[in-house]
């Protein structure tokens, strides 16, 4: 059955990007890990798209190929600003490690110190 990994986070798009996220996730629709994706109503100039699932270990591979996906999506203006965002994600043995998404890419690294706690169990 496999270890579970508990996926925490947001990545932020600008409106004219929403279209083509919805296509990029919805390609992976058929996969359970897809499902994790919270889409918001949004009122400002970013649309911070939220994510919590908790999903078998083996589908963070494929998890993160999809937000290295979004990360890669084009700029909309002339600020190029590409997708930002965080990832915290924390296992069943008390492991901790993030995703943090910024310039078109996925940067891998352990959970901030501060965030640490998040994974352990009483």
């Amino acid at each position: 059955m496999g270890m579970y990994v508990s996926v925490r986070g947001w990545i932020e798009v600008r409106h004219e990007q929403w279209d083509v996220f919805k296509r990029i996730v919805a390609s992976h629709g058929q996969e359970r890990y897809a499902a994790g994706f919270v889409f918001p109503s949004g009122f400002a100039w970013s649309l911070p798209v939220c994510y919590a699932a908790d999903v078998r270990e083996w589908a963070v591979k494929p998890l993160r190929w999809l937000v290295a996906e979004l990360a890669r999506m084009e700029p909309v203006d002339e600020d190029l600003d590409m997708p930002a965002g965080f990832f915290l994600l924390s296992d069943e043995w008390q492991q901790s490690f993030s995703w943090t998404v910024r310039d078109g890419q996925v940067i891998d690294g352990p959970a901030p110190a501060e965030l640490r706690w998040f994974a352990e169990r009483p």
